[in-house]
């Protein structure tokens, strides 16, 4: 029987600093997309695929993050209540009850990597789900829930998989050599992590989810570090597939990425979710069509 994910571990470290000088004080997580962070987005795909425990991985100046998942202080529901605000209180009374929460401070190098093996106390030996905290993919049903699906069917290693439409933005991301299982699942022969367009071995990047077992953190202990001297997450993947442990992506249905921890896609972002916004969508639509883009 394998065992059922229930925790979710998200990197959340980081310093921001192509936001700078935004994210001096303030978490690039909690960067607003009108009226909610990042992060809340990242929580919320979580629970609505049936995780109950949320591991945030955080570093200095991340103390908001957890302010804001905590309970709403007395000072703010008197406010609240005092205007009539109640319907406001509900939804903040129901961030801090999506989840159980538990805060990590990253040690170690750099890395995507390392994140991962500061969960290791919390994890044990069960095999979890990681989402990156300044990105998100908008899906029904939601993404690390056509994820699971995946591995319980398969087992393994699962990533999420998204489409790259241009070519050059292949480099940003690692991008997957595949063989096709079935539907949108394929088996993973290897990824090339930031490859040029031309060394690209296909347009699916693995990118944004994973389901990993717990042998991902003996795998992270007996890598070396790798491109820029840091500690690559598909580097101990890929440890793991030499080894035998099979590896699959799922290429995300009916879903959209959100990469907001780059400047301008996080300003389309914004724009897009303000213009589905039911109480802004109107007004903000007329107010797109009266700028004079010329």
């Amino acid at each position: 029987m394998k065992k059922k994910i229930s925790k979710v571990v998200i990197p959340a470290a980081g310093f921001g600093t192509r936001f700078l000088p935004q994210t001096k004080a303030m978490p690039k997580e909690m960067l607003p997309v009108v009226d909610k962070p990042v992060i809340q987005y990242v929580v919320e795909e979580a629970a609505n695929s049936g995780i109950e425990n949320v591991i945030i991985v955080t570093g200095a100046n991340k103390r908001a993050i957890e302010d804001h998942f905590d309970v709403p202080n007395e000072d703010l529901i008197k406010n609240l209540m005092a205007g009539n605000k109640e319907h406001i209180l509900e939804r903040i009374r129901k961030i801090a009850n999506m989840a159980n929460f538990i805060y990590i401070r990253q040690k170690g190098p750099y890395g995507n990597g390392t994140p991962i093996l500061a969960a290791e106390p919390v994890i044990e030996d069960e095999p979890f789900a990681v989402l990156w905290g300044d990105e998100f993919i908008y899906s029904t049903p939601p993404r690390l829930k056509q994820m699971i699906d995946v591995y319980e069917k398969y087992g393994g290693i699962v990533i999420s998989g998204v489409k790259i439409e241009k070519k050059e933005d292949l480099s940003r991301y690692g991008i997957a050599e595949l063989e096709h299982v079935e539907g949108n699942v394929h088996k993973i022969k290897r990824i090339v992590e930031k490859p040029t367009p031309d060394e690209a071995p296909s347009n699916i990047a693995t990118h944004g989810g994973y389901i990993l077992p717990p042998q991902i953190f003996s795998a992270l202990k007996r890598i070396k570090p790798g491109k820029g001297g840091e500690i690559w997450l598909v580097d101990a993947i890929n440890l793991l597939k030499d080894e035998g442990v099979p590896v699959y992506t799922v290429v995300i249905e009916n879903g959209r990425y959100y990469d907001t921890g780059n400047k301008f896609e996080y300003l389309k972002t914004v724009v897009e979710f303000a213009l589905q916004h039911k109480d802004l969508n109107g007004e903000f639509k007329e107010f797109l069509k009266g700028l004079d883009l010329k």
